[in-house]
């Protein structure tokens, strides 16, 4: 009877111990996975903020033309209107 309980007893601790480096490993395998998709959606985040940088300095150089064109008309107003007085 002895003999039982010990090989209960060995059988019990070494399959704890076997328990807590199978969590450990899932838990790093789980810990991998999470950094790699936030690393992901960090690049995915960073693409956009360029892309829409980009649009940004588009537009801002057409509206930089149409002011260019708004000026340029305006001045030939103001020279119309020096000239009729």
């Amino acid at each position: 009877m002895s003999e039982f309980v010990f090989f209960v007893t060995v059988a019990l601790l070494l399959g704890t111990i076997m328990i807590i480096f199978a969590m450990k490993y899932f838990a790093a395998a789980r810990q991998s996975q999470s950094r790699i998709a936030n690393e992901d959606a960090y690049r995915d985040l960073a693409q956009k903020a360029i892309t829409a940088g980009s649009q940004n300095a588009t537009a801002l150089s057409a509206m930089q033309a149409e002011l260019s064109q708004f000026n340029t008309r305006l001045a030939a107003v103001e020279h119309i209107l020096k000239a009729v007085e």
